[in-house]
């Protein structure tokens, strides 16, 4: 009679791996006991690298990954890593019962895969990771309903998808992470507010995105890398400030900056070192 001996304790897997292989309970991995004994004894799994009932997360991917016919049978698995894992290979019309699952991790999967018209049944989701996964998929007319997430990662991700009319909405959001990637992608007229953004970092995205002629209240901005930024751009009386300024390194790039503007290259020419010109 072909028999399997349970696991020894401190079986590891081969190779790459020192950790131990046991069951989710901590207790040495029983393959006879296991319902996919005849596995086993078909090639189909290996304790210590591929197996169901391990508590490494790894171990159990490589199983259902082998045998993904055998996921929807463990969606209601006691170890959450089990129907995390099982969440990945089972098909779609699987994933609604899982919507509601304790776990953060096992919402977590559903959140990438769960088709979009569920994903509203997410939104108000307790952890943050779960709901930073429905921002990233949610259909873009319903990403107004995550403006006032608790969390800055969510409005952040919010504000790299939102319709560019709907951004001002986050103008003022209390972090400066959010702030800077509506800072990104906000347009004219809109993107003028932002030049009075408490912090410097947004400002400085402001001196990179407006049109040259409105950067003159930047050009006597209070901190310097804004200004450097600005000297790199301006125009006319903007620039004649930054030519005196504190900073050494903002009076160089106005005094580039103008050079630039008193001998403008002509299209199709490229300067050469020592001045020659080519076409």
């Amino acid at each position: 009679m072909d028999t399997l001996a349970p696991t020894p304790r401190n079986a590891v897997e081969p190779g790459w791996s020192d950790i131990p292989a046991l069951d989710w309970q901590g207790r040495a991995i029983d393959c006879a006991a296991c319902p996919h004994a005849a596995l086993r004894r078909a090639g189909g799994c290996e304790p210590g690298r591929s197996c169901l009932q391990d508590a490494y997360a790894r171990r159990i991917d490589r199983f259902l990954r082998q045998h993904r016919d055998l996921a929807a049978a463990h969606l209601d698995h006691p170890y959450f890593e089990v129907r995390a894992i099982a969440a990945r290979y089972v098909d779609v019309f699987h994933l609604p019962a899982l919507l509601d699952d304790p776990d953060e991790t096992v919402r977590l999967q559903v959140a990438l895969r769960v088709p979009q018209r569920l994903l509203a049944k997410l939104r108000q989701d307790p952890h943050r990771e779960v709901r930073i996964r429905v921002a990233q998929r949610l259909p873009e007319a319903e990403l107004p309903h995550l403006l006032r997430d608790a969390d800055y990662e969510v409005r952040a991700t919010v504000a790299r998808r939102l319709a560019p009319a709907l951004l001002p909405l986050l103008m003022h959001d209390a972090d400066l992470q959010v702030r800077c990637e509506v800072a990104r992608r906000l347009t004219m007229p809109a993107l003028w507010r932002l030049v009075e953004d408490p912090a410097p970092e947004v400002r400085r995205l402001a001196a990179e995105r407006l049109p040259a002629p409105l950067l003159d209240p930047l050009a006597r901005d209070t901190d310097w890398l804004v200004r450097w930024t600005v000297a790199g751009r301006a125009l006319g009386a903007a620039l004649q400030p930054l030519l005196a300024d504190a900073e050494a390194e903002v009076r160089e790039r106005a005094a580039e900056r103008a050079a630039e503007l008193r001998c403008p290259q002509p299209d199709g020419l490229h300067a050469l070192p020592g001045g020659a010109r080519h076409g």
